[in-house]
């Protein structure tokens, strides 16, 4: 096994030990979906929802819920422990280069959100007897993309905050607007059209209306998937320039 291999099994084992990050990416989801598929009616389709049926409206909330945690605040405050810590400076001396960690870790954390995508997929499909998403192709497209975007404003907001505290509330206030924004507090539905389209410009919001639309076996607009892949090439390019992997 190599560097990389094995560095990101320590990673995943690492990650497993974290109780709470475990409920976060795991339990939080289930739990949502297990709460509001138990109301009664709520499995039909509702009109304030685009009669899209309720538990998979809220089972793609969960998923979006799963992205913005592990992007927005996980991958910031990690990554800028591990700098402050100087975990990054020690691996650079040695054969192991600090990417080949970075690479690592991200490996880890989206392996860790596919992977709840798919328990709240199985979830709702047995639990409630929700159709998995009707497009499936565009279902995973949406997916990833959420996760690149996503995952690169986080290693953005690593890279420009200069100690760890200072990378965990950066994450933090990229998290809330973005959940708000993208209609995880309340449907966008009840948004005005101001706010829904601010909304769409999100890397949040552009995945949650394609993993909407895809579960609904609707094509997603164009637009959100071009917003995600923008997010993805903007915030990693700007990631990769101002990086340090050493404290200023």
């Amino acid at each position: 096994m190599n560097g990389f291999g094995k560095l990101t099994l320590v990673e995943g084992r690492l990650f497993l030990r974290e109780k709470a990050a475990l409920i976060g990416v795991f339990g939080l989801p289930v739990g949502l979906v297990l709460g509001f598929g138990l109301i009664p009616g709520f499995s039909d389709p509702q009109k304030g929802l685009s009669d899209q049926i309720g538990t998979e409206y809220i089972a793609a909330v969960g998923v979006a819920i799963v992205l913005a945690s592990l992007g927005l605040t996980g991958v910031p405050m990690v990554i800028g422990q591990y700098r402050e810590r100087g975990v990054l400076r020690r691996l650079g001396v040695t054969p192991v280069r600090p990417l080949t960690l970075l690479l690592a870790d991200l490996t880890v954390w989206a392996a860790a959100a596919v992977l709840s995508v798919a328990l709240v997929v199985a979830v709702v499909r047995f639990a409630f007897h929700v159709p998995a998403p009707a497009d499936s192709g565009w279902f995973i497209l949406s997916i990833l993309l959420g996760i690149a975007s996503l995952f690169a404003v986080g290693l953005l907001a690593a890279a420009v905050a200069p100690t760890a505290r200072s990378s965990a509330g950066i994450g933090w206030l990229l998290f809330f607007p973005n959940m708000f924004l993208a209609g995880v507090y309340f449907p966008t539905e009840e948004m005005s059209a101001t706010m829904r389209e601010v909304g769409t410009f999100t890397p949040l919001g552009s995945a949650l209306h394609a993993i909407r639309d895809s579960w609904m076996g609707l094509d997603p607009r164009p637009e959100y998937l071009v917003i995600m892949a923008a997010w993805a090439l903007v915030a990693g390019a700007l990631a990769a320039r101002f990086f340090r992997w050493d404290q200023a």
